[in-house]
């Protein structure tokens, strides 16, 4: 199974991508997009999707792990990488890549098994189970390798503790912009 974890940004956006065979993790690659400041946002974000979409062509990854959004105490940041993170999930939908959202708690715990780990805990696990001499640099790409290792291992256990994106089996009557709770919830049971 090959499974790419993404640190989404606007300025950097870590990647990694893992082959998981037989209990061994295997590196693939990793490393960031950078995208200049000096760039419109618009830019910024064609270069994010650009990217992202030719490392999923290049790579073909079976799953996409993606960090979820958490609190910011700057409202500008939220949105920007909420922006990031919106073509980063158009390129996986566009690639037919199936896709699965953790918190940043939710790595640490699937990292560490610890929900206050520091970085550098994290960082250490990941050279640990990649069985890297050193800790992979920088430190966008190491997160982004432990959001990959946190999916592996989630679909290994019996609590699964991803969102998943159950938004493909949702298929609204054409002739409708609009649909009931009810029947939201039942297309979601599908």
């Amino acid at each position: 199974m090959r499974v790419i974890g993404i640190d989404p940004g606007t300025a950097i956006v870590g990647y990694g991508i893992i082959d998981y065979d037989k209990n061994k993790y295997s590196i693939v690659d990793y490393g960031v997009v950078l995208t200049s400041k000096d760039l419109s946002t618009e830019e910024r974000l064609e270069i994010v999707y650009d990217e992202i979409d030719k490392i999923l062509k290049k790579y073909k990854p079976e799953f996409m792990a993606i960090e979820d959004l958490f609190y910011f105490k700057n409202n500008k940041t939220v949105i920007s990488v909420a922006q990031a993170r919106g073509v980063i999930l158009l390129a996986g939908k566009q690639n037919n890549i199936a896709m699965t959202s953790y918190t940043p708690l939710q790595v640490k715990i699937g990292i560490t098994g610890y929900g206050k780990a520091e970085k550098k805990q994290i960082q250490q696990m990941v050279q640990k189970f990649l069985g890297l001499s050193e800790i992979p640099k920088p430190d966008d790409a190491a997160d982004a390798l432990a959001i990959c290792i946190t999916h592996i291992n989630s679909l290994g256990s019996k609590l699964s503790f991803g969102r998943t994106n159950n938004l493909n089996k949702i298929v609204v009557p054409s002739g409708t912009n609009k649909i009931s709770l009810e029947e939201y919830k039942n297309l979601l049971k599908k």
